[in-house]
């Protein structure tokens, strides 16, 4: 179970984040949708502490912790409990494919090395990539590197899964391939919230799309609903321009 009451994240004097409040169930796959600058990827990165929250609790398992008074041990507490994929995979450059994914089982797990290998290369199995395992990102292609990405997240065996905006960094001939091995992942339950801008995505994974303005949740619905009959003018006008 993950809840987030008041969240609230400011950059100077505009604020992003206006007392979000959202709760998410275990096994529940939630798209987050709406026109860009609204503060949808600072939702991602305030909710594992990338970016530290000025307000609000978070609850993730059996974390909780207070987003104005949380220590550096809260901080770590809650990342472990989650896992992140970046929009422009941010992966190790002087690490290999298998490097990658195991790295985070090493460093925060405290797993042994040839135990996170072990694991590292399960995953480069299940994402079709046992050929690359030696491979750094420089040669492999955009698809392949958020391959690594996402199976880095698959990984860490999170209680919740943070995904940012997965294809915006690929070229097309990518795209489908990444969307597919998501869609695979989130057949296997695993709890996640979707920053994407891909509609037919959002509409296919999720079990509930957010539509995000002026760092506020506007409307939420089933993708059913949503994308077919919104309630709020905000929302159907940003569909009408997208669809």
């Amino acid at each position: 179970m993950i809840s987030v009451k008041g969240l609230t994240k400011r950059f100077g004097t505009n604020t992003v984040l206006d007392a979000i409040d959202l709760e998410i169930e275990a096994g529940e796959r939630v798209a987050v949708i709406g026109p860009s600058g609204t503060g949808k990827s600072t939702l991602l990165r305030s909710l594992n502490f990338l970016e530290k929250p000025d307000e609000g609790l978070i609850t993730v398992g059996p974390v909780r912790v207070d987003a104005k008074t949380a220590s550096a041990d809260e901080q770590r507490a809650i990342r472990r409990q989650t896992s992140f994929v970046f929009q422009n995979y941010a992966l190790f450059a002087n690490k290999t494919a298998r490097d990658n994914i195991a790295e985070g089982l090493i460093t925060v797990r405290g797993w042994d090395k040839a135990k996170a290998h072990a694991r590292a290369d399960e995953i480069l199995s299940t994402i079709g990539l046992t050929e690359k395992a030696d491979s750094y990102p420089a040669s492999l292609s955009g698809g392949q590197q958020q391959r690594v990405g996402i199976g880095r997240a698959m990984a860490a065996d999170a209680e919740l899964m943070l995904i940012d905006e997965p294809t915006s960094a690929l070229d097309p001939e990518w795209i489908d391939e990444v969307l597919q091995l998501l869609k695979r992942v989130a057949d296997a339950r695993q709890t996640m919230l979707i920053v994407t801008h891909e509609m037919q995505f959002a509409r296919d994974i999720s079990d509930r799309v957010l539509f995000m303005d002026g760092g506020r949740i506007v409307e939420q619905g089933p993708p059913e609903v949503m994308f077919t009959k919104p309630k709020d003018p905000r929302t159907a006008a940003f569909l009408r321009k997208v669809l």
